[in-house]
């Protein structure tokens, strides 16, 4: 946890008391690497069989370097970390990158190094940014959707519980829409605030005394982003509640943030873009950016042997 929190390249999502909240339903399989006494890097992992997963319960992962590390010593910790988990029977290694919004410097050695380990990607999704600090103009859409928000004296509250929301909108149009429920529970994501309560924040829209909408936001140093969001679908247009919350979080909450991260709007492995739904995002001013999935096969360590010259 202390490397985590000086590290260049990750957020509090590789805090174990973030990861661990949801052990039981993944076999842990994180690695410590070491140069005498000194942890120089991590992979926070899970294992299949023969596979290890940069860990699967968690949005991004790959190796997490501390600020001073050097690219020859990340080629180096690559070779051994591939070589460990091979001699291990693991004959698979999948990376799922922490998108490069999230790093507090460069930190994009891990990609050449997959070039060089000739890595297979086999998974790219397509993330909508905001960049706030360069703002581009939103749409009229967008504009009337606010101004309805406005007419109808929508009201955005910084909530302390998850309760009414999860209850009352995010649960009900979850199993609506895709007959499922969130990956949080409510207890879940109540621990999860607990124990990060200036990073993970639940932010209601009330028309007078009713909730109409809401949003649970994840804070990291550079960036927002909404981990759930849902509106009352009877009448979320009538209000335009959601483009009023977005609106006030990126004009109001965090304008002093870099990025508003609305996640991807890919599917089918990245094969697919929902259409509509990445339109309403670039309507707010959001542009693309990827996040890349790599299978790299653990016996390619020894292409690493003579990389140095």
């Amino acid at each position: 946890n202390e490397f985590v929190a000086k590290a260049k390249n990750a957020t509090f999502l590789f805090h174990r008391d973030f990861m661990e909240y949801h052990q039981d339903r993944f076999e842990d399989y994180s690695l410590m690497v070491f140069e005498d006494d000194k942890l120089v890097s991590i992979l926070p992992a899970n294992r299949v069989e023969n596979v290890v997963f940069s860990h699967q319960g968690l949005t991004y992962g790959g190796f997490v370097f501390d600020a001073k590390i050097f690219l020859s010593e990340t080629i180096l910790i690559t070779k051994k970390v591939l070589e460990f988990l091979n001699s291990k029977g693991i004959e698979t290694l999948n990376l799922k990158l922490i998108p490069n919004i999230y790093h507090k410097l460069p930190s994009n050695e891990i990609d050449y190094i997959l070039f060089l380990i000739e890595a297979k990607l086999y998974r790219r999704d397509s993330i909508a940014i905001v960049d706030l600090e360069h703002k581009l103009p939103i749409s009229r859409i967008r504009k009337r959707g606010i101004e309805k928000g406005i007419k109808n004296e929508l009201v955005v509250k910084d909530a302390n519980s998850f309760e009414e929301f999860w209850n009352e909108i995010l649960i009900p149009n979850l199993l609506t829409k895709y007959n499922a429920n969130p990956v949080h529970s409510l207890e879940e994501i109540t621990y999860l605030k607990s124990t990060f309560p200036g990073l993970i924040k639940q932010y209601n829209v009330y028309q007078k005394t009713k909730i109409v909408a809401g949003i649970t936001v994840f804070e990291k140093d550079n960036v927002v982003h909404p981990q759930y969001v849902s509106g009352n679908e009877e009448i979320n247009n009538e209000l335009g509640s959601l483009d009023f919350l977005y609106n006030h979080l990126m004009s109001k909450v965090y304008p002093n943030k870099k990025y508003f991260d609305f996640g991807p709007s890919s599917e089918n492995q990245g094969k697919n873009l929902n259409e509509s739904l990445h339109y309403f995002k670039e309507s707010f001013g959001a542009r693309t950016i990827n996040q890349d999935f790599y299978e790299v096969k653990t016996a390619n360590f020894s292409l690493l042997e003579n990389i140095l010259i």
